[in-house]
C-alpha cells in the first residue's frame, strides 16, 4: 500500500463515518421522523397527525400499489399480509388462469427472468449503446459521410468510448485499494484475535508490529475511532464499498458483459410483452422490500415499521437489476401495472441513458390514459435535472414534440430527497433537483424500513422519498376515491409545506431559495394533501380491477 493510498482511504473512511454513524447526528433523529409533523421538530410529512386528526373516523377503499423495482421479499412479516393477490389466478398449477399473458402471477411479475434464472447483475445504459454503436459503425472509416442522426450516434460512441474506458482504469485501481486494505483489516483483526466489534482503540495501540500494512491500518483505525465508529462497522463499509467497486468494474462498465440471455427474449422487439417469471424477490430484493416498506408496511400488526398508507395492496414488478434498467422492461412493467388494476406506480430508479425512450412514453400514456399516477425518483447525483446535459431517466417529457414543443405527461411527480432537520442542510445533499423538471421534495434521509430476511434497516436517496410521495397518493386515492390521478398530484403539490429560509443547492454550497430546487418549492405534507383533497369536487373515474 502506497502513502497516496493510505491517504486515499482515510479520506474515504472519514467521509463515510460522518455520514454512516447514528451518533454524528446534530440531534438524535427518531426512525420514524418521515412520518411526524414539522411542529415535532422534524421536517417529517405529518402523516401520523393526519390518521389521527382526519381518518379516525373514516373508512378507505383498498388501493393497488404497483413498486416497479428489485423485487420484495412477500413474505415479510410486515409485508405479507398487505401484498397484492391475484385472485383469477391459481397459485403453482403452471397455468395462465386470468388469461393476461403471465403464468402464475399471482402477487406481480419480474420481467428480467426466464426460465433457467434471473437477471442479477447488469451493463449501465451508456455501457449497453457503446456496444451497440461499436457494431453498428464497425466498417465506418468516414464518419463526416454519415447522416446528421447517425453523426450524431457516431459522436456518442467516441463520448462513451473514452469515459467507460477512463472509468474502468479508475474502478480497477479501486479495487485494487480497497480490496488491499479490506484484506490488510482482516489479517489485522485476525491477528488480535478478538472478535471485531471488541476491538478497543487500546487493542490496537498495545498492538506492535513492524509490518507496514498493519501500521497503516493502525493508522486508518484512529480515525475510525475519533469518529465514534468500531472496527465490525469500518469491516462492513470496506466490504460494502469493495463489491460496489467490484459489481462496477465486471458488470456495470463492462462491454464484455450481457446476461441478457437468461430472459430468452427478442431484446430488439420492444412490441413483445409475455416474457419472464413469477419469481418476485429475484437475487437481490433488499431495494424493493425498502421501498414497499415505506409505501405500506401493514400499520396493524404491532410489528416493525408503518407505513405511510394503510388499506393499500402492494403489486411487485421486478424490473430493476443491479444496473441500468432496460427501457423494454420498464414499459412492459408500467403496462402490466396499469392493466392488473395499479392506481399507483412508484418507480425508485433512473439512468443516464435512454435507448428506447419511445417504447417507455408509449407506456407511460397508456398509464395516463388510465387514470394511473407515476411517482418517480429525481436521482442521487446532486445535479440539476433542467441541465439537458444531465440526463436522468425515465421523464415525464415525451421524447416526440407536439405542435407547440414538448409535451409531459400530466399524472407523474419527479420527487428529490430531503432531511430530517429543517434548515439549510434541507435538500439532502446527494439529491438531483430541478426548477422545472422536479416537482415536489419529500422525506428521503435515513428512512427506516423492511428489507430481506424479516430485517429492518435505514436508506438514503430519493428512492425512499418517492416510495414516501406515493404512499400519500394512494391515501388520497384510497379515501378520496372519486379523485383522478391528475387530482391528486394536484392535492399533493398544492398543499407543501413551503419553505421559506434559504437552503444548500445539493452537491455545493451555494445557498438558495427551495424554489430553485423544485417547482413547487416545498415538503410533501400529507396532512395537508388530505385537507386539500376533501375539498375537491372529484371527476368521473373508471372502475379499477381489484381496487
Amino acid at each position: 500500500m502506497s502513502n497516496q493510498m493510505v491517504k486515499t482511504i482515510r479520506n474515504w473512511i472519514l467521509g463515510l463515518m460522518l455520514l454512516a454513524s447514528p451518533a454524528l447526528h446534530a440531534q438524535d433523529v427518531p426512525k420514524d421522523w418521515h412520518l411526524r409533523a414539522p411542529e415535532e421538530g422534524f421536517a417529517g410529512m405529518s402523516v401520523e397527525k393526519a390518521y389521527k386528526e382526519l381518518l379516525a373516523d373514516k373508512k378507505g377503499e383498498p388501493v393497488i400499489v404497483a413498486i416497479i423495482d428489485s423485487g420484495v421479499e412477500v413474505d415479510h412479516e410486515d409485508l405479507k399480509d398487505v401484498m397484492w393477490v391475484n385472485e383469477d389466478e391459481v397459485p403453482g398449477n403452471g397455468i395462465d388462469d386470468d388469461g393476461n399473458g403471465y403464468v402464475d402471477d399471482i402477487h406481480g411479475w419480474n420481467f428480467i427472468g426466464g426460465k433457467d434464472g434471473d437477471v442479477a447483475a447488469d451493463q449501465l445504459e451508456g455501457t449497453r449503446l457503446l456496444v451497440y454503436y461499436k457494431k453498428k459503425f464497425a466498417n465506418v472509416s468516414d464518419p463526416s459521410k454519415l447522416k446528421k442522426k447517425e453523426r450524431k450516434e457516431y459522436e456518442l460512441m467516441q463520448k462513451l468510448e473514452k469515459e467507460i474506458m477512463e472509468k474502468r482504469q479508475e474502478l480497477e485501481q479501486n479495487v485494487m485499494i480497497y480490496g488491499g486494505v479490506l484484506d490488510a483489516l482482516k489479517r489485522f483483526v485476525e491477528a488480535i484475535g478478538k472478535d471485531p466489534a471488541d476491538i478497543t482503540q487500546e487493542d490496537v495501540d498495545n498492538f506492535e508490529t513492524d509490518d507496514q500494512d498493519f501500521v497503516r491500518i493502525k493508522a486508518i483505525l484512529g480515525n475510525v475511532f475519533a469518529q465514534g465508529a468500531t472496527v465490525a462497522e469500518l469491516l462492513d463499509q470496506l466490504e460494502e464499498a469493495y463489491k460496489y467497486f467490484e459489481s462496477q468494474y465486471k458488470y456495470h462498465y463492462n462491454p464484455e458483459f450481457d446476461p441478457r440471455s437468461i430472459v430468452g427474449d427478442n431484446y430488439f422487439d420492444s412490441s413483445e410483452r409475455y416474457y419472464g417469471n413469477n419469481h418476485y424477490e429475484g437475487p437481490d430484493a433488499d431495494h424493493g422490500t425498502h421501498v414497499a416498506g415505506i409505501v405500506g408496511a401493514n400499520r396493524h400488526n404491532d410489528l416493525g415499521i408503518l407505513g405511510v398508507a394503510d388499506n393499500v395492496r402492494i403489486m411487485t414488478i421486478r424490473a430493476v437489476p443491479d444496473g441500468d434498467e432496460r427501457d423494454k422492461d420498464v414499459a412492459n412493467a408500467i403496462r402490466y401495472a396499469v392493466d392488473n388494476g395499479a392506481s399507483v406506480i412508484n418507480m425508485s430508479f433512473g439512468k443516464g441513458y435512454s435507448w428506447d425512450k419511445a417504447a417507455v412514453d408509449e407506456a407511460v400514456k397508456y398509464a395516463q390514459k388510465h387514470d394511473v399516477l407515476l411517482v418517480h425518483a429525481a436521482g442521487n447525483n446532486g445535479q440539476d435535472n433542467d441541465n439537458p446535459d444531465n440526463g436522468h431517466y425515465p421523464t415525464p417529457v415525451y421524447e416526440k414534440k407536439g405542435l407547440f414543443g414538448p409535451k409531459r405527461a400530466k399524472a407523474w411527480i419527479e420527487v428529490g430527497a430531503s432531511g430530517p432537520i429543517a434548515d439549510e442542510s434541507l435538500p439532502a445533499s446527494f439529491s438531483n433537483y430541478g426548477k422545472e423538471s422536479v416537482d415536489v421534495f419529500a422525506p428521503g434521509v435515513d428512512i427506516y424500513s423492511t428489507t430481506i430476511n424479516n430485517g429492518y434497516v435505514a436508506h438514503s436517496g430519493t428512492s425512499m422519498a418517492s416510495p414516501n410521495v406515493a404512499g400519500v397518493a394512494a391515501l388520497i386515492r384510497s379515501y378520496y376515491p372519486e379523485l383522478t390521478a391528475e387530482q391528486v398530484k394536484e392535492a399533493i403539490l398544492n398543499s407543501v409545506d413551503k419553505v421559506s429560509f434559504m437552503v444548500t443547492r445539493p452537491g455545493s454550497e451555494e445557498t438558495v431559495p427551495m424554489t430553485e430546487l423544485c417547482r413547487t418549492g416545498g415538503i410533501v405534507n400529507a396532512y395537508k394533501a388530505l385537507q386539500y383533497a376533501s375539498k375537491m369536487k372529484g371527476k368521473k373515474k373508471r372502475k379499477r380491477k381489484g381496487a
